[in-house]
């Protein structure tokens, strides 16, 4: 069975109401359609160790690495991903990481 797949974002938005409009709400639709979900999503990042550069922190989970990797790949994300690095943030950082297998998690 596949484990799941996190994606993590950390990243400086200009403009919350642009950022939602024209990047966040198509995203949460990407994610949603290829399985997956939003964990979170907030400006509230409570710095408990080191530094954050982010003024806004995501986390979703989609259901393996071959699902997140097509959706990170996507014509139509790369798109996004590119409206999002060069107009709508001052820069910021995503990593994706492998969660645990299901059977971990019973």
């Amino acid at each position: 069975m596949d484990k799941p797949y996190f994606f993590i974002a950390q990243i400086k938005v200009k403009d919350y109401a642009d950022y939602h409009q024209r990047y966040g709400h198509k995203v949460l639709e990407q994610v949603v359609a290829a399985g997956g979900e939003i964990l979170v999503a907030s400006p509230a990042a409570e710095i408990l160790e080191g530094e954050w550069f982010g003024n806004w922190t995501v986390i979703g989970r989609l259901p393996s690495q071959t699902i997140a990797k097509q959706w990170w790949n996507s014509p139509e994300y790369r798109q996004l991903a590119q409206l999002r690095q060069q107009v709508l943030s001052d820069g910021g950082s995503v990593v994706m990481v492998p969660g645990l297998p299901q059977q971990l998690l019973s």
